[in-house]
């Protein structure tokens, strides 16, 4: 009460004013721009696809789209909202009052369901090459996260290794959109190990699919605003909840973790579900060493798509049930089409303190960069 007292009292800091530190940017990777980066015979495989019409988000062979048979409509700009160069990302970034952005891509979010293991890692490997000689730079402001292929963890553990050092890149990206088997599984112990060692924390990002096991039966929905409300959330909900069933914060004391893509308002409800089935079944997991919220509060998380209450002050009474003050970390998702301008963030009856956080403090300490994007202890 007294934080929201004092917000009304202070006069807001000017958007321009603030350091913006934008968690979840997309780049967009198509089958021509990577196939120089791509060894045989996958690169062969690219040239096939390289000139197949593409549908947001959606190219066969390279981005599965939806399993889904319905009628499919125009979607306005939907379909176009692409950036396609490190100038005209760092352009309209500027636009948008966005200091620093931390780039994933469009439609390597989609990995996952790709059955081929040695085609899934080919791409891996292709993307983080392409990404970082072509947008990653901390002096435009653009850094990377390397993609984890999630289908062959040891091949992702070398490419953290492989990419450990270099300024442009500042985090792990790990897809999570119809894993076979979530992040708390032990297979992906290679990839944690390799972050923890690189001081490079995990990012997960999850998108709405349709496949046997993302995130739960959204194939019986028959629109795409009912799979949408479920998916994202849903999806990055289980897998945080593996992983801390599983020990990953035990056995990875060091390791930072971040979810972007899903909002906030779900948060203090998963910290309370779980320390309440804690209280009764603790003995299933003897390993934690404390109740499950306490690693959830050591996480971060990513305030895209914020919620929009009518009262924007219920906001800052759900950032205060989970103390988010200190690990909630701006994000937009631009381009896409479900993007949020930084203003609507700025609109939230926030202390200019806790502001600031929010933007960027929080980001800088979770990405271990400083104001200029520039990793720190690494040249």
């Amino acid at each position: 009460m007294a934080k929201a007292a004092t917000a009304k009292r202070e006069r807001k800091e000017k958007l321009e004013d603030i350091l913006v530190v934008d968690c979840d940017v997309h780049v967009h990777e198509s089958p021509g721009a990577i196939m120089p980066y791509c060894e045989m015979p996958w690169k062969k495989a690219l040239e096939t696809i390289k000139d197949v019409q593409e549908f947001y988000l959606d190219i066969p062979g390279f981005s599965p789209g939806t399993t889904v048979y319905e009628a499919k409509f125009p979607s306005g700009q939907e379909g176009t909202r692409m950036v396609h160069s490190a100038s005209q990302m760092r352009q309209e970034l500027d636009e948008i009052h966005v200091d620093i952005g931390v780039l994933f891509p469009d439609h390597f979010l989609k990995i996952p369901v790709i059955s081929q293991v040695d085609y899934a890692s080919a791409l891996a490997r292709a993307y983080n090459a392409w990404l970082l000689e072509e947008w990653c730079s901390p002096e435009n402001g653009l850094l990377g996260c390397i993609l984890a292929c999630p289908q062959d963890p040891v091949d992702a553990a070398r490419e953290i290794e492989k990419y450990s050092g270099e300024r442009g890149m500042v985090g792990v990206f790990l897809p999570c959109a119809g894993l076979e088997r979530l992040w708390g599984h032990r297979q992906y112990d290679p990839i944690f190990e390799a972050a923890q060692a690189a001081d490079l924390p995990l990012l997960m990002h999850s998108v709405t699919v349709i496949h046997p096991v993302f995130p739960f039966n959204t194939q019986g929905f028959e629109t795409e605003f009912g799979r949408h409300i479920c998916s994202h959330t849903f999806s990055i909900m289980a897998n945080l909840v593996h992983m801390i069933t599983t020990g990953v914060p035990v056995r990875y004391p060091d390791l930072r973790i971040a979810v972007t893509e899903a909002g906030i308002s779900w948060v203090p409800f998963l910290m309370h579900k779980m320390d309440k089935e804690y209280i009764e079944r603790r003995r299933e997991v003897p390993f934690l060493e404390d109740k499950p919220s306490t690693y959830l509060k050591q996480m971060y998380f990513a305030t895209q798509p914020v919620e929009e209450p009518e009262n924007l002050s219920d906001l800052v009474t759900m950032l205060n049930l989970y103390d988010g003050e200190d690990n909630t970390i701006f994000a937009s998702d631009w381009p896409h089409h479900d993007f949020d301008h930084p203003s609507k963030v700025h609109q939230i009856p926030f202390t200019n303190e806790v502001r600031r956080k929010i933007f960027g403090q929080n980001a800088l300490r979770l990405f271990n960069i400083d104001p200029g994007g520039n990793r720190l202890g690494v040249r």
